[in-house]
């Protein structure tokens, strides 16, 4: 057993990033993830992002634990194909335009007809219907959309977009607690269904109140660079050796202590002090004092310090600070997978540790259509022949 989800059988149909990735969160955790390519184009995966010696990196993580295959589901054969593999499935994770897999016969009913069971997971913009159902969807535009853009940046500059996929990956690990919930949901009985995925609303939810107290109270929150709207000091602060480090007071004990250990203890006694929000109309004063204190010592001080107070506070890391900490390092978050064609790797491991069921990196990501042989002859049957027939046709 590899893990929890060892004998469920994934279609990954998805690419660019957030179907993906929810397919490889699953394989992690023992699934049997069986990755569908178109036979030229394959995933744009393989080419974003740095590569070396021709072998994209981001791929090796994001293609972890899946078997690789290509089909040309817009041919009738290649969705034949795939009707046949869906039958044999139990969740299947697509992110094709709204009506695609529709106009390809791979309806909902239609996979249904072969196997009532199936989950389907549809991972779009902007969802199945509404009016912008058919635009393309990128995690730039759920960034931008949901509000996060508009509430992220210096007050003084502009909405700021995060530098990498984050609208994707809270949509991938929205995507797998929504795929769990419909398996638990037909382990009970029920049967297959959809699941209808739009990447602009997940991270809506993570905004917390703002849409409440928009239709409440009518508060449209401002940017507030890394201050926030709810307590205070919290903030980066740099060091006197030139680091940086955020602190964190959401908690008022956590508040108190932070504001003896930098001398000021007089402020406590303040009643604006009491709340949060208090706090926060107080930010340039607690700011001056914290960020005053900080920055006469070295970050490793610093540190120290606040742990010796149990306040909160973190040194702001690089990827080659992740690498070298010792906390990481115990955890062992980022380890060490042998690839074929580069050899050891060192990337993130499972998101979390289960312990009668851990989850395991087997493999990285492999070459586009390196299973072809393994899963279209041992799933379903075909010959070597028909195989190399299929292949020289372009059908997979």
């Amino acid at each position: 057993m590899t893990g929890p989800l060892d004998g469920v059988v994934v279609l990954d149909l998805a690419t660019l990033f957030a179907g993906p990735l929810a397919a490889t969160v699953l394989g992690d955790y023992g699934a049997e993830v069986v990755k569908v390519e178109h036979p030229v184009k394959g995933d744009p995966a393989r080419t974003h992002g740095p590569a070396k010696d021709g072998h994209g990196l981001w791929w090796k993580m994001l293609g972890r634990n899946k078997k690789a295959i290509t089909c040309d589901l817009g041919t009738a054969e290649g969705a034949g194909l795939m009707r046949r593999l869906a039958g044999r499935a139990d969740v299947l994770i697509e992110n094709f335009r709204p009506g695609t897999l529709e106009r390809w016969g791979l309806a909902p009913e239609a996979l249904w007809a072969g196997n009532p069971g199936l989950v389907i997971a549809r991972v779009t913009g902007f969802g199945q219907f509404g009016p912008y159902a058919r635009r393309p969807g990128f995690g730039t535009l759920a960034e931008s959309m949901s509000g996060f853009a508009a509430v992220t940046g210096e007050p003084d500059g502009p909405p700021t977009l995060p530098p990498f996929g984050l609208a994707d990956g809270v949509a991938a690990l929205t995507c797998v607690n929504a795929v769990m919930m419909a398996l638990f949901h037909r382990q009970r009985g029920g049967p297959g269904q959809v699941i209808d995925l739009a990447i602009v609303e997940p991270l809506l939810t993570l905004l917390g109140p703002q849409p409440t107290a928009w239709d409440q109270l009518g508060i449209v929150q401002e940017r507030t660079g890394n201050r926030s709207v709810n307590n205070a000091p919290r903030n980066t602060y740099r060091t006197r050796d030139g680091r940086w480090v955020a602190v964190s007071t959401s908690a008022q004990s956590v508040a108190e202590r932070v504001m003896r250990l930098v001398g000021h203890p007089e402020v406590i006694d303040e009643p604006w002090f009491a709340t949060g929000a208090g706090r926060a109309a107080h930010a340039d004063l607690l700011d001056a004092q914290v960020g005053g204190w900080i920055a006469g010592r070295d970050a490793a001080e610093v540190v120290r310090a606040f742990e010796r107070a149990e306040a909160a506070v973190a040194p702001v890391y690089d990827v080659r600070d992740v690498f070298a900490d010792p906390q990481y390092r115990a955890l062992d978050t980022i380890t060490t997978v042998d690839d074929p064609d580069l050899g050891p790797l060192r990337m993130q491991n499972v998101l979390f540790r289960m312990s009668a069921t851990p989850g395991a990196i087997r493999s990285t990501g492999a070459a586009r259509g390196a299973h072809n042989a393994e899963v279209y002859g041992d799933r379903l049957g075909l010959s070597p022949a028909e195989i190399d027939r299929l292949r020289e046709k372009g059908v997979i």
